[in-house]
């Protein structure tokens, strides 16, 4: 999003046309808390683990659907990736043995991606080193108050 969309403020009925200053500090400290964290698992993962997040996120999203198994398309939606942008991440995890494709049985044409046993095996190896930087970077530095009250306001936004 942009700093010039118009938005409406929950408790007025007019639009606006901008945020004010204290409304884009909150947005650009919003964009530099997830960037700086972001990075630091980044970072964490390619060192100890030697995988990318984007890869971790496809092994987790896998791990949690049905049969360890979602079609490329909703893949893609579930880790904010093009649909290219997928096809050749999991060309490379599939290239690794961590993920197969398989046909879609209701849909001919379809293609779904499944986590393979290796790659369920890498997810939980992998998982300890994201789950402590998780931890470390965000969860350690918020009380219970601030988790639940990031969790309403995030689930707002989505």
């Amino acid at each position: 999003m942009t700093d010039t969309v118009a938005t409406r403020a929950p408790d007025a009925g007019r639009p606006r046309s901008a945020p004010t200053r204290e409304q884009l500090a909150a947005w650009r400290a919003f964009l530099r808390a997830h960037a700086s964290i972001t990075r630091l698992l980044e970072a964490e993962l390619l060192a100890e683990q030697q995988l990318p997040l984007a890869s971790y996120d496809v092994l987790v999203q896998l791990a949690e659907a049905p049969d360890r198994r979602l079609r490329m398309t909703e893949l893609a939606d579930a880790v904010l990736l093009s649909r290219s942008g997928v096809t050749r991440l999991v060309d490379r995890l599939e290239k690794g043995g961590l993920v197969a494709r398989c046909p879609v049985e209701s849909d001919g044409r379809g293609v779904a991606a499944r986590l393979t046993d290796a790659g369920l095996d890498r997810l939980r190896t992998a998982s300890r080193t994201h789950l402590r930087g998780v931890a470390h970077h965000f969860v350690n530095r918020l009380d219970e108050a601030d988790l639940r009250m990031l969790e309403r306001i995030s689930n707002r936004l989505v």
